[in-house]
């Protein structure tokens, strides 16, 4: 069984047991679970559900396993022959989550 959800403007295939990063949220404090609701496809052995655009009733259900901070991104501006440039940088931050749950 697996399903196709939408989180963060990105879609992301997920089965019972995997793990995912997915962007940073604002949790409540002591918060261990994370629900998906924007379900786009199910598919398991009784056959397939498409939504239009979501699938109305179908979740999927995340343990948060923690933080973590991707690589490190130098954007750089520059303008030939004018003597400017700038560099910045930054890291994205990430929640890592395990797939503990598909419902429709």
């Amino acid at each position: 069984m697996y399903a196709i959800i939408e989180d963060g403007g990105k879609q992301y295939k997920v089965e019972q047991g995997s793990a995912l990063c997915v962007e940073v949220r604002d949790l409540a404090e002591g918060q261990t679970e994370v629900e998906f609701d924007k379900v786009l496809f199910v598919r398991d052995d009784q056959g397939v559900q498409i939504g239009n655009p979501y699938l109305k009733g179908a979740k999927v259900t995340a343990k948060i396993s923690g933080q973590a901070a991707g690589p490190k991104v130098h954007p750089m501006k520059f303008r030939r022959r004018k003597n400017s440039k700038s560099r910045t940088g930054h890291r994205q931050k990430y929640l890592d989550v395990e797939i503990t749950a598909i419902t429709r």
